[in-house]
């Protein structure tokens, strides 16, 4: 009887929205290969944040750096569990077969955005790590007020996509991280914000003190840092550490 396969276990994942595709290619192989299945709730990084400060349990978290930091200080992650697994850009999108604006600079890209009569954002409270920024930006370049009168908020989260806005035909441009706008066929990616605007947010792969199966989910983060999942991670437009 010594060859009884363990039970299969289901692992509980708090995920930013930006991993979305990334785990819609892996989970499948990585349940192959471990024979555990993958449970993965998708939000923005700081609307998860706040579940697991006020006591949401789950084995693995996956947040922006300093929300994982800010956790770990509160003591609801394992010290030393931390692991760096991606970085995001923020990127610009347009509907399909439309002109793809000059976003190569920052006159360009204002320009862009001043031309536009709509455009598709993550809210800047709540929605996201590229709502807060581009509020941010858009009050830098001087055009925040012009902004808010055209803005599409959508609400964070796989179904809150700015690409979906843009899709429909309710923005002519869409603004958030790439890997959320390459989540959403039928759009075009015209390409990252110009360097002087980008916002690169590093996300941490970490096990919740929380975690009913800590080892498990060790092993998912070490999966995600192998070479085959860093080359997924890299085609849904994320840039693998």
């Amino acid at each position: 009887m010594g060859h009884r396969v363990a039970a299969s276990i289901d692992l509980k994942v708090l995920s930013t929205t930006a991993m979305k595709m990334v785990f819609e290619e892996l989970s499948p192989r990585f349940e192959r290969e471990t024979g555990n299945r993958l449970a993965v709730d998708l939000g923005p990084s700081l609307r998860l944040e706040a579940r697991i400060a006020e006591g949401e349990a789950a084995d693995v978290a996956i947040l922006s750096a300093a929300g994982a930091k800010d956790l770990a200080a509160r003591g609801k992650i394992v010290a030393g569990s931390e692991v760096l697994v991606a970085r995001s850009s923020i990127g610009v999108a347009v509907p399909k077969g439309a002109p793809k604006p000059d976003i190569s600079s920052v006159e360009g890209f204002k320009r862009a955005l001043l031309a536009a009569k709509s455009i598709a954002v993550s809210k800047p409270v709540g929605g996201g790590q590229s709502g807060a920024h581009m509020a941010k930006v858009f009050d830098d370049l001087g055009i925040a007020e012009a902004m808010r009168a055209k803005a599409k908020y959508g609400a964070g989260g796989a179904a809150g996509l700015a690409g979906l806005i843009v899709l429909r035909g309710e923005a002519e441009i869409g603004i958030q991280q790439m890997a959320e706008l390459i989540a959403v066929s039928g759009i075009d990616v015209v390409g990252p914000l110009p360097k002087d605007l980008q916002s690169v947010t590093p996300f941490t792969a970490a096990i919740l003190v929380s975690a009913s199966h800590p080892e498990a989910g060790r092993a998912l983060i070490a999966f995600l840092t192998t070479p085959a999942a860093k080359c997924v991670i890299k085609a849904k437009g994320l840039e693998p550490v």
